[in-house]
């Protein structure tokens, strides 16, 4: 079932599409009049919720110079589970083909595999107005999708272009202040997002057929139910070095040798 290597890449892509659909975010500060005091980029970070929690919270030290808080807002994500969406599912036959590695080749890859990818992003912030600004920043980007294109094998198939959807499925929030000096507060947003993703097989390198040979016989009508010859009936493409592939422009030559003639 596993006879060879393949990777696609596609779990490790599918983390880069989506940390920059938030990699851009600010966040302005303004004084009691309206205007502008300064403008922050909000650092984003492939991080699990709860260690990142616990750095946030982690009181910076005197002694230890690396021991210092953290800046906020910030922002992490993460993946939180991967299913498969049978709504999505294609015929298992159906395949795409393309130019092989050599002349007599094409390459081919059947029909790719549906799963949604969980995603979790979390916003920290101090204060309230930090974080609705990037909540809201990010909440009508979504209605309730968004949808991005990408070339899955561009080097190969450079006009195959895929559509993936990431839906926003949901927004928590949760606030840990509990009015002690000590403790620090954190205002935390959690975003979760569905995104849509294809699954691909192994590519291979299969030979093109360029000649299809067939003879034709009548079924038990000779002697003792023999079956009598009748024809042999040879296809060839023209020109005869065509790949076959959608686009080709190419004809047929058909050739009919009758039974008692020369084979």
């Amino acid at each position: 079932m596993f006879g060879g290597h393949y990777y696609h890449e596609r779990i490790r892509k599918s983390v880069s599409i989506f940390g920059r659909l938030f990699n851009n975010l600010y966040v302005v500060r303004k004084n009691s009049s309206g205007g502008v005091l300064n403008q922050l980029k909000v650092p984003l970070a492939y991080a699990p919720r709860q260690k990142y929690l616990e750095r946030i919270r982690e009181n910076p030290s005197l002694e230890d110079d690396t021991r210092v808080a953290i800046k906020l807002p910030r922002m992490s994500f993460e993946i939180t589970d991967i299913q498969y969406d049978l709504t999505r599912q294609l015929a298992k036959v159906s395949n795409f083909n393309t130019k092989g590695s050599a002349p007599e080749k094409r390459q081919k890859f059947y029909s790719p595999v549906p799963y949604n990818i969980g995603f979790s992003l979390s916003i920290y912030a101090k204060n309230q107005d930090d974080a609705l600004q990037l909540v809201e920043q990010i909440l009508p980007t979504f209605n309730p999708q968004y949808t991005l294109s990408i070339y899955p094998f561009k080097e190969i198939y450079p006009d195959f272009i895929e559509d993936v959807p990431i839906a926003i499925t949901g927004v928590t929030f949760e606030d840990d202040y509990q009015s002690t000096l000590e403790q620090r507060r954190t205002i935390i947003y959690n975003l979760t997002f569905e995104m849509k993703v294809q699954f691909y097989g192994d590519i291979e390198n299969k030979d093109v057929i360029r000649l299809s040979n067939a003879k034709l016989f009548n079924m038990n009508a000779g002697f003792n139910d023999s079956d009598i010859y009748l024809e042999r009936v040879t296809v060839t493409p023209n020109p005869t070095s065509v790949l076959g592939l959608p686009d080709s422009d190419f004809g047929f030559n058909t050739e009919i040798v009758q039974a008692g003639d020369s084979l």
